[in-house]
């Protein structure tokens, strides 16, 4: 695995948030998952469409050490494979208002350029 040569610094409280949900998939799976309120992992990779399973595994890890993320599972015996379910915390609950107004505000000044792009946003309600 990489390690750093140099720990990062964090300057300021707008850096410690960014870095919280940096990453092309933090922000989509907060929105999904603020959505549909639980989904299992399966479920949240086919409405995510074209994530890998490595990189899916790796930030839903990331997002769960940062508690934007609960991961419930249920061991029960008559299931084969033991049932995941994630949600978001109340940490991560607190961002969709910050990300729906980033989303509005991307929709005002994108000028209808992207609009292909943003099929995939399907659950937002700012599209």
């Amino acid at each position: 695995m990489y390690q750093r040569k140099l720990n990062a610094t964090i300057r300021c409280p707008l850096e410690h948030a960014l870095n919280m949900i940096r990453g092309k998939w933090n922000t989509r799976i907060i929105c999904v998952l603020s959505f549909y309120k639980t989904l299992r992992y399966t479920d949240l990779k086919n409405e995510l469409i074209d994530v890998t399973d490595t990189v899916l595994a790796t930030t839903l890890k990331e997002m769960i050490a940062n508690k934007l993320i609960n991961r419930r599972q249920y061991n029960e015996d008559n299931e084969i494979l033991p049932r995941v379910e994630y949600s978001l915390t109340d940490k991560g609950q607190s961002l969709v208002q910050i990300l729906e107004n980033i989303c509005s505000w991307s929709k005002v000044y994108s000028d209808g350029e992207n609009e292909d792009l943003f099929k995939q946003c399907h659950t937002c309600e700012h599209y």
